[in-house]
């Protein structure tokens, strides 16, 4: 289990361009990435301002879905799915919820659910979207968008770093569309 690439932005952009290395802050996220907070702000259609954490502070992404949308005719680079760290033999929409990955030499991300694929998808690659959603045998829709997190404990991440999966104590529950 380990890292093959690192990407952020200052921009809201769909895809994030890979560095050499990233830095995570603990409580806030990807040092200079546009999704760096610590809550967000939203105003909703009624007009009231909300302010709740931000569960989204780390995107990660399965490098064997890149793969697979590869051999579905969807050639993918690490960061073009906005991801922050791509990663290789984590099964992460598989992990419980609050699931600790620990991340090099000091950073550990609590996985804090599931990434929703959203329409812009479809705008970057004509049909992805239905390569990223389906549903499993019994009918249950199966999103494989990859995971979102929060930094715990920071720390600077690079390609090749290794990943320990550290499971939550007590009953699991499934990670949940955030």
């Amino acid at each position: 289990m380990r890292v093959i690439a690192v990407a952020s932005s200052p921009a809201h952009t769909f895809s994030k361009p890979t560095r050499g290395d990233i830095t995570l802050r603990a409580g806030l996220g990807v040092d200079g990435d546009v999704h760096a907070a610590a809550t967000i702000r939203a105003r909703t259609k009624l007009g009231e301002e909300i302010d709740e954490p931000n569960l989204r502070q780390v995107h990660l992404q399965a490098q064997e879905l890149h793969e697979e949308l590869a051999g579905a005719g969807y050639p993918i680079e690490p960061g073009q799915l906005g991801e922050n760290i791509t990663t290789r033999g984590v099964d992460l929409q598989g992990l419980p919820a609050a699931t600790r990955l620990r991340i090099g030499e000091s950073a550990v991300v609590e996985l804090t659910g599931l990434r929703t694929p959203c329409h812009q998808v479809n705008k970057f690659r004509a049909g992805l979207m239905k390569q990223m959603v389906g549903l499993d045998a019994d009918g249950n829709v199966v999103r494989k968008a990859g995971v979102l997190g929060v930094v715990v404990t920071g720390g600077v991440v690079r390609p090749g770093d290794p990943i320990e999966v550290e499971l939550p104590d007590g009953p699991h529950s499934p990670q949940e569309p955030i």
